[in-house]
């Protein structure tokens, strides 16, 4: 208990850090450096901007958005079926999909607390064995990592010619705040990937170096980091043993696709945004899912990250501030409205009996 106290206060921190950082101008030249706290100006257009979305047209999208990202999770319920149904259990839409509502309104409070609970979720209402749920979650999660990191190196490919201007504008003699700012969002997107790679690469070696100089108890803990490995391997090569692999590829395909819609949905709810194209909404979804990953629920990350994005395609910092934080209160929003909806759904299930849900 006392260590999930500790992760918690760690990721809630994280969050509140991302906050206060974002209240603050940041510049890369010559030196790292926080030039000074927003103006009085900045906070004014970032209020302008958050009340501007209480207008029926630009709700209508954010319901679309919140939409979308429902419409996703379904479709990731529908792949967990796939994957579950191999195993000789059948799962019902109505279970899968409010397992994973349920899973992402736990992690709002507790980091991976989400993940137990979804499969104890299966356990109680299809009797599908804990580890076996657990076993396909892993799946999921490791091939989302695959498809996240493909579609990352993508955005960079796809945007050489934005970051080859960046270059060529910030090489002149007298470069002026706004390509600071140009430069300083990018670097930081660099030392946020930079950092996450080289956490995994020393957290590695630490356990290396502490298994040679302490014996068994510790090489236990590289033996089962070693078995973690295998298994994901194992995991991705059976989804070409599934009943229906073209599913699998489809269902996750759609899930990504109304992520994207999403937060597309969402650019056409500010006026300065809805002429950008999709091409960025594009990069706020791959690179902004990097919010979600360093800080608890994405709190402060995501509309810094989102923000920085924006600053990019020459869109003033504030007003991106602002619509970071709405489109990161879309998201929460919906996974609390769904995720507390399921929960009281779950009172009108059925608990399936083993022996006709074995099959």
């Amino acid at each position: 208990m006392g260590k999930k106290i500790i992760k918690l206060v760690i990721f809630f921190s994280i969050g509140i850090f991302f906050i206060i950082f974002s209240f603050y101008k940041i510049h890369f030249s010559p030196h790292i450096h926080l030039t000074s706290r927003l103006s009085s100006e900045d906070f004014e257009k970032i209020k302008i901007t958050a009340l501007g979305i209480f207008h029926f047209k630009n709700l209508l999208f954010i319901f679309f958005s919140i939409l979308c990202g429902a419409i996703a999770h379904y479709f990731r319920a529908l792949r967990n079926i796939l994957l579950i149904n191999p195993l000789g259990y059948r799962v019902r839409k109505t279970t899968a999909f409010y397992s994973v509502m349920i899973c992402y309104l736990a992690n709002l409070a507790i980091p991976r607390l989400g993940e137990v609970m979804r499969c104890t979720f299966l356990q109680r209402y299809d009797k599908v064995p804990f580890q076996k749920s657990l076993g396909t979650v892993v799946v999921e999660r490791v091939f989302d990592l695959l498809i996240f990191v493909v579609l990352f190196v993508l955005i960079f490919f796809l945007n050489q010619e934005l970051l080859l201007n960046v270059k060529i504008n910030d090489s002149g003699t007298t470069p002026n705040s706004w390509l600071q700012e140009k430069w300083a969002t990018l670097w930081a997107l660099k030392y946020i990937v930079f950092g996450t790679l080289l956490a995994i690469v020393i957290s590695i070696f630490i356990l290396k170096k502490t298994s040679r100089n302490k014996g068994k108890k510790h090489s236990k803990i590289i033996d089962k980091f070693k078995n973690i490995l295998v298994g994901l391997w194992q995991g991705l090569i059976s989804i070409k043993d599934l009943k229906h692999p073209y599913l699998f590829i489809v269902y996750t395909v759609s899930i990504w696709g109304f992520y994207f819609l999403g937060t597309y949905f969402c650019f056409f709810a500010f006026d300065f945004l809805k002429d950008l194209g999709p091409m960025p909404a594009f990069v706020v979804l791959v690179v902004g899912s990097i919010g979600f990953m360093i800080a608890q629920g994405g709190l402060g990350a995501y509309p810094l990250i989102v923000a920085g994005i924006f600053v990019l395609y020459d869109i003033n910092y504030a007003q991106g501030i602002a619509a970071g934080w709405i489109g990161w209160s879309a998201q929460t929003i919906m996974i609390l409205l769904v995720g507390f909806t399921s929960l009281i759904l779950t009172s009108f299930l059925k608990i399936e009996n083993r022996e006709t849900n074995n099959i």
